[in-house]
């Protein structure tokens, strides 16, 4: 299963630089990152190519830092690869609770990250429906 790190943040100057500092400190590559405003504090996400290593190193100077488990599914990059997805999971039923994509190659490979209810179960679902689901290997790329 990939991992995605959250890391519960304050909201004001210098606390990503904190963040990246301790990422590079580690020897930490990021491949995508989104963040939330929530008022006085923020939502990082990150997909790094070493997720327990992040994990453990934002916790060891004081972040509040938890793993997540997500599916990172590869898309083509081309039209109707989303709405295929989307498909998928009205098909099956499956809730969305949090998303966000990104491109590996542009116009090759594409990465839908998502944060669902048992994702072992829709992992089936996806890989019976012709989609390749990563999982170590994400963090190759």
């Amino acid at each position: 299963m990939a991992k995605e790190v959250n890391i519960f943040i304050e909201n004001r100057p210098g606390r990503l630089r904190s963040v990246a500092a301790i990422l590079a400190e580690n020897d930490i590559n990021v491949r995508t990152m989104t963040l939330q405003d929530r008022g006085e504090f923020g939502l990082m996400k990150l997909i790094v190519d070493k997720p327990e290593k992040a994990d453990l190193a934002l916790k060891d100077k004081g972040f509040a830092s938890a793993l997540k488990d997500i599916l990172a599914i590869i898309l083509e990059d081309k039209p109707g690869s989303f709405n295929r997805l989307m498909t998928t999971f009205e098909n099956s039923k499956v809730n969305i609770l949090d998303a966000y994509g990104f491109v590996i190659e542009s116009s090759k490979k594409a990465v839908f990250c998502v944060e669902v209810k048992e994702p072992d179960n829709i992992k089936h679902i996806l890989q019976k429906e012709g989609f390749d689901v990563l999982e170590e290997e994400l963090y190759e790329f």
